[in-house]
């Protein structure tokens, strides 16, 4: 491990793949022993990260008690999409003026 990484949090690096596991299960969810499981973490961590993940918008309990990523998620990746179309529109514009200008 390169020490500019060395020291991170094992508790939020435990909660980031409790959200990569979630993923494509929006719809019906997972259980805290679905995720315990397919993480290989005991249950208790799966409950502390969803307590977070809830508390912090980024995870919702459904009426069945299974949990599924909130649309919170969504709006991060919308704005980010939104924004390399931007810069790839504004690099598409430079291009352009780079090309009328190389014609003198």
């Amino acid at each position: 491990m390169s020490k500019e990484f060395a020291r991170t949090s094992e508790s939020g690096a435990r909660c980031l793949r409790v959200m990569k596991a979630l993923r494509g299960h929006t719809l019906n969810g997972l259980s805290n022993s679905d995720i315990a499981k397919a993480l290989n973490i005991p249950p208790s961590a799966v409950t502390r990260c969803m307590n977070t993940l809830i508390a912090e918008g980024f995870a919702t309990k459904l009426d069945t008690g299974r949990f599924a990523l909130s649309t919170a998620t969504l709006q991060i990746a919308q704005a980010h999409a939104d924004e390399m179309a931007r810069a790839t529109n504004r690099i598409h514009e430079l291009n352009q003026r780079v090309a009328a200008g190389s014609h003198y």
